[in-house]
């Protein structure tokens, strides 16, 4: 059904996430993946929602003085936020270690923004779930560390890796959205994009 809709569309998927790239294909969409990397530096003032929709915009930047007239850029991005604090990718073993300590035992939300771009508008939309860890040792949080180096995750973790197995609890909201892309959000709003 998506995908007759969206075939009047070049679809770009700006994203080197295998875990987007693979929901991409499970809604059936043909895409083409095309990296243009940027600094991820946002206002220091902007919290939480906030800085997760500055950087799927951001993340659009560099496209906009290419893009066709069929073509559909999707850029998107997600934070880690706990405690008014921004967790992005750890950048080695103790980083990821001081993220997962922090996180266990409580709540915390994952925000994934998604930015749909075309020649001549822009739509954002996001999906905020809360996750909660139960109390994780320190030897379960190092022994993840090592066996799935974790730096390419928000907040220093995957809900589908051992971690996300054996230490969440509870989630209230969308699961996908977790792991990288709310997938249900994303297919509504392409629907609505490919009405209009």
């Amino acid at each position: 059904m998506l995908t007759e809709k969206v075939k009047k569309f070049h679809i770009i998927l700006a994203s080197s996430s295998p875990r987007r790239q693979e929901f991409f294909k499970n809604l059936g969409l043909e895409y083409e993946v095309r990296l243009n990397p940027v600094e991820e530096i946002y206002p220091e003032h902007l919290m939480g929602v906030e800085i997760a929709d500055f950087l799927s915009k951001l993340k659009a930047g560099p496209f906009l003085g290419e893009l066709k007239a069929n073509d559909l850029l999707i850029t998107s991005d997600t934070i880690v936020w706990h405690k008014d604090t921004f967790l992005g990718k750890p950048e080695d073993d103790e980083q990821a270690f001081l993220m997962l300590r922090s996180l266990s035992g409580g709540w915390h939300e994952v925000i994934t923004s998604v930015c749909f771009t075309r020649i001549n508008n822009q739509r954002i939309v996001n999906s905020t779930t809360q996750v909660k860890f139960s109390d994780l040792t320190n030897g379960e949080i190092r022994h993840y560390i090592k066996e799935s180096k974790p730096f390419d995750k928000a907040g220093g973790y995957g809900i589908q890796d051992w971690i996300g197995l054996i230490g969440i609890e509870e989630i209230r909201g969308s699961y996908t959205n977790v792991v990288g892309l709310p997938t249900q959000l994303v297919y509504k709003t392409l629907m609505l994009i490919a009405n209009q």
